[in-house]
């Protein structure tokens, strides 16, 4: 059974992720009471104790959090934009980076909505060379409530 860590549970993000993990036979959730979830030295327990860890986190705080891990085996999932493109990290776009690249990782930046979609569009394209991999290209996108 692995064991998970939602730093970050009671957010959109954290709570989406719970919901789909919390009927698992496979998975042992490890969760922080009410009171302890903001607690450094709590935080830091479950975060090394987890076999995976996902920080539900705004920047900064997943930045703090990874500091707290000294375990090499917690592999970390960061939902955050703190280390989508950070040295040491892989981009958890398997159709752009490849699977065998996030598999070996233990630090795997996922990547947001808006580039997700923006890459799904255009790599393709640039695989094929119908666009140029250095055209400079934008986009414009709106959010809902959840990003």
């Amino acid at each position: 059974m692995k064991k998970v860590f939602i730093d970050g549970s009671a957010g959109t993000t954290g709570l989406r992720i719970y919901e789909r993990l919390e009927g698992r036979r496979d998975i042992g959730l490890i969760k922080l009471s009410e009171e302890l979830r903001k607690d450094n030295a709590a935080r830091a327990e479950a975060l090394n104790t987890a076999d995976i860890a996902f920080l539900c986190l705004p920047d900064a705080a997943a930045v703090e959090a990874v500091g707290m891990i000294t375990n090499p085996d917690t592999c970390v999932i960061d939902t955050s934009t703190a280390h989508r493109t950070a040295e040491g990290w892989a981009y958890g776009f398997a159709e752009l980076t490849g699977y065998d690249e996030i598999k070996a990782s233990k630090r795997i930046a996922n990547p947001g909505c808006h580039a997700s979609g923006f890459v799904a569009l255009i790599a393709p394209l640039i695989r094929e060379g119908i666009v140029s991999k250095n055209e400079m290209l934008s986009a414009f996108s709106l959010t809902g409530y959840s990003g």
